[in-house]
């Protein structure tokens, strides 16, 4: 049983950077977008973290995979409307971690990669699979929407080069295998394609892209005819906009490239070819949209989608920590009765290695402790020797009832006049060698000369204490910070620089420079940053 069909379906697919873009609100955000389907990637949440208010916004129903590897990284989740609730949702790309009995399945030929392969690129929290049905035009008909955050080349770890890879394969393993089962497929998220092997990949994954394309152009597809030879999917944003520049959709923040425009299109809708042709109607980004280093990039389609009468087993509202099932602390806790006889009954039941007193201490150990240290004053008077105990040290340690009182300081005597400020130097209980002084005696020393020092220079002395010891810390870490050193103006717009801090790895590591303050833009743009640039010297 299903709700009734919708007229038209809106997708969208977000990277926030960060499940921390939502802290004004996660169900405002949704719907200020008016979409039946809202993937995000980036989450960087992993399943111990992920609070209520994330996972159950009420008229949603989400999805989410989690990285297994490390915590604030990677994640991606999917909200649905309740009115758009998928048949099925499954975690990752291999169906290792889909749930039994709820898979949507065709995963194609993995031969190629082994188990342990699998595994590791699923343990990333990458990939999360929905599968919606909707009213075509002629009859029902199956959507798989395949949300991912593809991992990126680090240049420095060669391994990482060839996971990347091994993702691209698996994804488009499973994309065309339900593909081929029937059903139509968009495969949407985050990815920068313009670093090889990305490029490559995507090349042969789409329709046919320019040759003549340039690094870092928005081109990416200039067309896409009907009668289209090369990959299974399309770009959907360059088959509605094959001639708009400067559409970008993440920007350097480090840098403040949104304002002057600067940026890169990594963020896609990449959907089959019937799919678009058939029922696409209109794909945009949503530049004026923040939070996020990303802005968003939406899809609408003319499918009558259907609902899902119950969520699937993945969906959040069915984790047990949500549902009220988890087992909760109290339940590990037993609680110790008001008063317990130690006479008669307690003493039986707990062992017998356990003497009186220490079982009312565990009981109740501010109100035993105190009447013990009372007990052992009074009992012990004595040694084996006969000797008497020192009692009044036990009946001083009670007096004080509180461990803070051995970690005051003692005070240091300060006597000022009206001509010299001296200070009394605190007995020391360590014991030193001939001709060899304790740290506190030289510290004292230093302070004694530093006095002598400003008294032949004729400073005035008649503040005591405040001006030596000021005068003291003053010179000392002068003499050890310098401070920041004052920026140089850049030549093109003579404006004060700002000084940066080399952080990635390599001989220049933690160097620091001077650069442009503006914002960088491109080289034509007077108002973008220019290309001033100077070191600054170690010894400054």
């Amino acid at each position: 049983m299903s709700h009734a069909c919708q007229k038209t379906m809106k997708i969208v697919t977000w990277n926030i950077n960060g499940i921390r873009t939502f802290k004004n609100g996660i169900r405002t955000i949704l719907d200020s977008f008016d979409a039946d389907i809202i993937c995000v990637q980036e989450t960087k949440v992993t399943r111990d973290l992920l609070d209520e208010k994330t996972a159950i916004v009420d008229g949603y129903n989400s999805y989410f995979s989690f990285s297994r590897v490390r915590s604030g990284y990677s994640g991606v989740a999917t909200y649905c409307k309740d009115t758009a609730t998928p048949f099925l949702a499954e975690e990752g790309l291999t169906g290792l971690l889909a749930n039994q009995g709820e898979a949507i399945g065709c995963y194609g030929d993995r031969a190629a990669l082994s188990s342990d392969e699998l595994l590791a690129l699923d343990n990333e929290g990458r990939a999360v699979i929905t599968q919606h049905h909707f009213c075509g035009k002629d009859g029902p008909e199956k959507l798989a929407v395949i949300n991912v955050y593809c991992p990126r080349a680090d240049p420095d770890k060669p391994e990482r080069k060839q996971f990347k890879l091994q993702f691209y394969q698996l994804l488009q393993c499973r994309a065309e295998a339900i593909l081929s089962s029937g059903s139509y497929v968009i495969v949407l998220g985050d990815d920068n394609f313009e670093d090889n092997p990305g490029r490559k990949w995507l090349n042969q994954f789409l329709c046919e892209r320019p040759e003549n394309e340039e690094k870092g152009s928005v081109e990416t597809v200039d067309s896409c005819q009907k009668s289209i030879t090369g990959g299974k999917f399309v770009d959907s944003f360059r088959y509605f906009h094959p001639k708009r520049s400067n559409a970008f959709t993440c920007w350097s923040t480090m840098t403040g490239a949104r304002q002057t425009n600067y940026g890169t299109r990594i963020d896609y809708i990449f959907t089959d070819h019937s799919l678009l042709e058939t029922y696409a109607i209109a794909v945009d980004i949503m530049p004026e949209v923040e939070g996020s280093d990303h802005c968003p990039v939406w899809a609408q389609l003319s499918c009558n989608l259907q609902s899902s009468a119950r969520c699937p087993s993945m969906c959040t509202r069915q984790m047990p920590k949500f549902m009220g099932r988890q087992q909760k602390l109290s339940r590990f806790l037993v609680k110790a009765p008001e008063k317990i006889s130690v006479s008669k009954g307690l003493s039986e039941s707990l062992p017998g290695s356990q003497d009186t007193g220490e079982i009312l201490e565990n009981l109740n150990p501010a109100e035993q402790r105190q009447s013990f240290t009372r007990k052992r004053c009074t009992e012990r008077q004595t040694d084996a020797n006969g000797h008497k105990c020192k009692r009044s040290k036990l009946i001083k340690t009670e007096s004080k009832g509180s461990l803070l009182a051995f970690f005051k300081p003692k005070p240091t005597e300060l006597r000022t006049s009206s001509d010299s400020l001296s200070l009394k130097q605190p007995e020391s209980t360590t014991t030193s060698g001939p001709g060899i002084k304790s740290d506190s005696s030289i510290f004292y020393s230093a302070v004694q000369k530093e006095e002598v020092t400003m008294e032949s220079g004729n400073q005035p002395t008649t503040t005591g204490k405040s001006k030596c010891v000021t005068g003291l810390c003053t010179g000392f870490w002068k003499s050890v910070l310098h401070g920041p050193p004052q920026p140089p103006l850049c030549k093109s717009h003579n404006e004060p620089c700002v000084l940066r801090t080399v952080k990635k790895a390599g001989p220049n590591l933690g160097r620091q420079f001077f650069v442009c303050a503006r914002p960088q833009g491109h080289a034509s743009n007077p108002q973008a940053r220019c290309n001033f640039f100077v070191w600054v010297d170690k010894g400054k």
